[in-house]
C-alpha cells in the first residue's frame, strides 16, 4: 500500500493550495476509516497513513477556526445571553434563507431537483452516527437528550422508521447513485467537517454546536425541498425531508434546553467551541448552497454537471 502523502503535513497546507483535491482526499480517508471492517494485513499502513491525515485533518480545522472567529467574537458567555445568540442563528446564521431553496420549492425541474439530492445523498455524513460518537463521556443531561434524539433518528426501533434509509429510499426512488467524483468538493468539505467533529475529542463541543445547529436550521430548507418534490409528482418517498421540516423544529428546542444550557452552566467557556461548531457548520452549507447555484442557475445549455446528471437550463435564471 502506497502511503498517503503531503508536503508539510502538520501545516496542512493542502486545504489552501487545492481544496477540491485535499477534501476529495480527506472523504475518501473518511469512508476507509469509518466503514467497518475485519483485521488484514494492511492495519500497520493504514495506521500510519491514518497518523498522517489526522494531521492534515487538524491543520484544516484549526485553519477554519482562525477564519470563522470575527464571526463568533460576540457570542456571549453568560447563559441566557449565549442561548439566545444561538437561536438567532436561524436568521443571522451563514447561508440563513438561501434563494435556492424557494426556487427548488417552486421552479426546479425534476432532473435539476435530482442531481441537488445527489449532492446532498453523497455529502450525508450519517446524522445517527455523528450524534452517537459526539455523546461518549458527555453529562448526564446532554447525553440523556443525545440517546432521546439518537432514538428518533433510528425510527424510535422501528426500521421502517429509520431516517437514514429513508433517505435511501429516496435515493432509489429517483435513481440516484452518488459518487465521491461526482460531488461537488463543498459538499465533501461539509460532510468532512461534521467527522472531524465528531470523531475527535477535542472538538466535542464543536460537534455539540454543529449539531445543534442542524437541528436549528434544517426545518425551513426541508420544508422547501419537500414541497419542490410534491409539486414534482415524487410520492410517499419525500417523506425524510417531510419528515425533517417538522420534528427538527422539536429537536432544536430539546438541544437547546437539555445540552446547550447545561453545558453553559455547568462551565461558560464552552460556548467558544459550540458557537465556533454552529457557525463552522453553517459556513460549510453555505458554501455548498453556492456551489450548487453556481451549477443549477447556469445559463450554458446543456451543462453537465458532476453527478453526469444532464441539466437543461432554467427558464430563467433568479437574481442571486
Amino acid at each position: 500500500m502506497t502511503l498517503v502523502s503531503f508536503p508539510q503535513a502538520s501545516q496542512g497546507a493542502g486545504h489552501r493550495l487545492d481544496p477540491e483535491a485535499f477534501h476529495r482526499r480527506l472523504a475518501r480517508w473518511n469512508h476507509r476509516r469509518l466503514d467497518p471492517t475485519t483485521p488484514h494485513d494492511g492495519w500497520a499502513a493504514d495506521a500510519r497513513a491514518d497518523a498522517e491525515m489526522t494531521l492534515v485533518e487538524g491543520a484544516w480545522v484549526e485553519a477554519f477556526r482562525q477564519e470563522i472567529a470575527p464571526l463568533v467574537a460576540e457570542a456571549p458567555s453568560d447563559v441566557e445571553g449565549f442561548i439566545a445568540w444561538f437561536e438567532a442563528l436561524i436568521d443571522t446564521g451563514p447561508g440563513q434563507n438561501d434563494p435556492l431553496f424557494p426556487w427548488l420549492a417552486e421552479e426546479a425541474s425534476l432532473e435539476e431537483m435530482r442531481w441537488f439530492l445527489l449532492q446532498e445523498v453523497a455529502g450525508e455524513a450519517g446524522f445517527e452516527d455523528l450524534v452517537a460518537m459526539a455523546q461518549v463521556k458527555m453529562p448526564t443531561r446532554p447525553k440523556l437528550e443525545l440517546a432521546r434524539n439518537y432514538w428518533d433518528e433510528m425510527g424510535r426501533g422501528n426500521e421502517g422508521g429509520m431516517h437514514g434509509p429513508m433517505l435511501d429510499r429516496l435515493a432509489r426512488a429517483l435513481d440516484l447513485h452518488p459518487t465521491l467524483d461526482g460531488t461537488v468538493w463543498p459538499s465533501l468539505a461539509l460532510g468532512n467537517c461534521l467527522v472531524a467533529f465528531a470523531t475527535t475529542r477535542r472538538y466535542a463541543y464543536h460537534a455539540l454546536g454543529a449539531l445543534g445547529a442542524v437541528e436549528l436550521t434544517a426545518p425551513w430548507r426541508a420544508a422547501h425541498v419537500a414541497a419542490g418534490l410534491k409539486r414534482l409528482g415524487v410520492g410517499p418517498e419525500r417523506k425524510y425531508f417531510a419528515l425533517h421540516a417538522t420534528l427538527d423544529v422539536e429537536h432544536s428546542k430539546a438541544w437547546n434546553a437539555e445540552v446547550l444550557r447545561p453545558l453553559m452552566e455547568q462551565d461558560p467557556s464552552l460556548g467558544r467551541s459550540l458557537a465556533e461548531g454552529a457557525v463552522m457548520r453553517l459556513l460549510s452549507g453555505a458554501r455548498c448552497f453556492e456551489a450548487y447555484r453556481a451549477v443549477l442557475w447556469s445559463r450554458v445549455p446543456n451543462v453537465r454537471a458532476p453527478g453526469l446528471i444532464l441539466i437543461e437550463p432554467s427558464r430563467e435564471t433568479p437574481a442571486a
